[in-house]
This record gives C-alpha cells, structure tokens and sequence, in this order.
C-alpha cells in the first residue's frame, strides 16, 4: 500500500495546472451569485381569531348530526318481491330405499388380496434363498 500512495503523491506532485485571472473571475462571481444574501424577514403567521375555531367547531358538529338524522330517519326499503315458501311448492318425491348386501365381496376380494401378498412373500423368500 505504501508503493502506491507514494506513486499517487509523485503523480499529483508532477501535475501543473495554472487558473487564468479570467476563470478566477467568473468562478467568483459564480459563487457571489449563489451565496445567499441576508434572508428576508417574513411575517409571522396570522392568528386566526378563536370565533374562526368555535364557528369551524359548530359547523362540524352541525354537519354531524345533520347526516346522522337523515340515515336514520330514511324509509327503510320495501322487499322487491314476497318471499316464497320453496318447501311447500315442491313436491314431495317417495324415495325407497333398501340396504346393499356388499359384505360378500368385499370378503372375497380381501381373501384374494391376502392370496397375492402370501405369493408374492413366498416368491421372495425363494429368490433371496431363505
């Protein structure tokens, strides 16, 4: 790090830059131009009389109650259409219905399960040698 800095010091050492009175000039009035002259006065805010806030108040409030009256003392709507009775118009439908015997099949299909996977263990067995 050492080589460096001291290569960037000889590099800036050996740099020669001379500023014309010209530029000196115009870089100065640049800087007058933008520097902030003594900043202007201003008037404090006006206070607003404390009529202006209990009027504001009033007026608020006013308007507060004036919507509340006229939701509340709006006609509540009337239904479009009486409601009907579905039960009562549609017929009454008859279902008989009897229990399924299905406990026999699925019996025999357990018992074929059963027949595979003693099979198929046995098969395994015999491949493996046991």
């Amino acid at each position: 790090m050492d080589k460096l800095a001291k290569q960037l010091r000889a590099d800036a050492d050996r740099i020669d830059v001379a500023v014309s009175a010209e530029l000196d000039r115009r870089i100065d009035a640049s800087l007058r131009a933008v520097t902030p002259e003594a900043e202007v006065q201003r008037p404090p805010p006006i206070a607003r009389p404390p009529l202006f806030w209990w009027a504001s108040t009033l007026t608020g409030i006013a308007a507060a109650i004036a919507v509340i009256a006229i939701v509340n003392l709006r006609a509540p709507e009337q239904p479009v259409a009486p409601e009907l009775d579905l039960v009562a118009t549609v017929p009454p439908i008859e279902l008989k219905a009897e229990t399924a015997m299905l406990t026999a099949p699925l019996q025999e299909e357990l018992e074929r399960l059963q027949s595979d996977l003693k099979k198929a263990e046995e098969k395994v067995k015999r491949d493996i040698g046991l």
